[in-house]
């Protein structure tokens, strides 16, 4: 039994750590893609995870495996195919440490992911199936999300989503858009950021984002992410805000994927159901969440950022909230 299935990309992000005269950038890679960073916040947190997903025959494909195997996550229902290499993503960052994104993905193994290669077994034995929208990009993995996503609603399953915006990988914004929406309006729990939303509706206030995931889209439990100002988490019953601990941050890649796993992890080991969370433990998982993730941000990468429970509670307990 697995509490948490996740289906999209897979991939290596190679990470800009030093750049010549001449501007050319030396990079590193790191394992990739916000489904499989996601699960494995889970998994540190001590929850069971699988993936559903494609990468190539490649020595990167391997190598991602490997890696979330050793984070913990089933890997069974990932598939290999020699046809296609596994997607590639440069991150190059500002002074502050922001990320701007290049994709190799023409198309990458992740897109080729059909509805047919997927083990069903693996969201049955789920209690929560997760989806982004980068596999809502390209065919054949767009039919298989969607459909997987209607199979998992018909089971019952806890619907959480991630809109994950990276506009280079859609053909028009408008496409983005349409999808984006169409995935808010599968979800239970939604983790979306101020970006996204200014993005998807031109609202900046995140109790008014937060409200039209709920009234609009049916949302049991909405968070707003807000960088360091931190998060806005709401239900119906309650709302609470999280602030961010002081970091200094070096990468912020993988931090929304990473908050949003520690917010989940939170919620199912409370045993409520997301509509159930009062004001303090609204409050309370956000505080979580937004610890993890600003802890994350002081490491590079994604998956090897993820702090140990250990260390979040113990910055919880001891810094100072901005």
């Amino acid at each position: 039994m697995y509490d948490v299935t996740a289906i999209g990309e897979l991939l290596i992000d190679f990470a800009a750590r030093d750049t010549d005269a001449a501007g050319y950038s030396t990079m590193k890679a790191n394992p990739g893609g916000a489904p499989g960073n996601f699960l494995a916040a889970l998994s540190k947190y001590g929850l069971r995870t699988a993936f559903l997903g494609k990468v190539g025959t490649d020595a990167f494909g391997g190598l991602l495996i490997n890696t979330l195997k050793e984070a913990g996550i089933e890997t069974k229902g990932i598939r290999q195919d020699s046809s296609v290499l596994t997607t590639l993503a440069f991150v190059t960052f500002d002074a502050g440490g922001d990320r701007s994104f290049s994709f190799a993905r023409k198309p990458g193994a992740d897109t080729q992911l059909s509805f047919e290669e997927l083990d069903l077994e693996i969201i049955d034995q789920a209690k929560v199936f997760h989806f982004g929208t980068l596999s809502l990009t390209d065919e054949p993995v767009r039919t298989a999300t969607k459909r997987a996503v209607e199979y998992a609603r018909k089971k019952g399953k806890w619907i959480t989503f991630d809109p994950n915006l990276r506009l280079p990988l859609w053909n028009t914004p408008d496409e983005a858009r349409e999808q984006i929406l169409w995935g808010l309006s599968q979800a239970d729990v939604v983790k979306i950021s101020d970006e996204e939303a200014e993005f998807l509706w031109g609202i900046t206030d995140e109790e008014k984002a937060a409200e039209k995931l709920q009234k609009e889209f049916g949302v049991k439990l909405s968070m707003v992410t807000m960088g360091p100002r931190g998060a806005y988490l709401s239900n119906e019953k309650a709302a609470a805000r999280a602030a961010c601990p002081r970091v200094t941050p070096v990468d912020t890649t993988g931090a929304g994927d990473i908050f949003g796993g520690s917010a989940v992890a939170w919620l199912l080991k409370s045993g409520k159901a997301p509509e159930e969370l009062d004001e303090k433990e609204l409050a309370a998982m956000g505080a979580f969440a937004s610890t993890a993730a600003s802890l994350s941000t002081e490491m590079p990468g994604g998956i090897p950022s993820i702090p140990s429970e250990e260390a979040v509670l113990k910055k919880l307990r001891g810094s100072e909230a901005i």
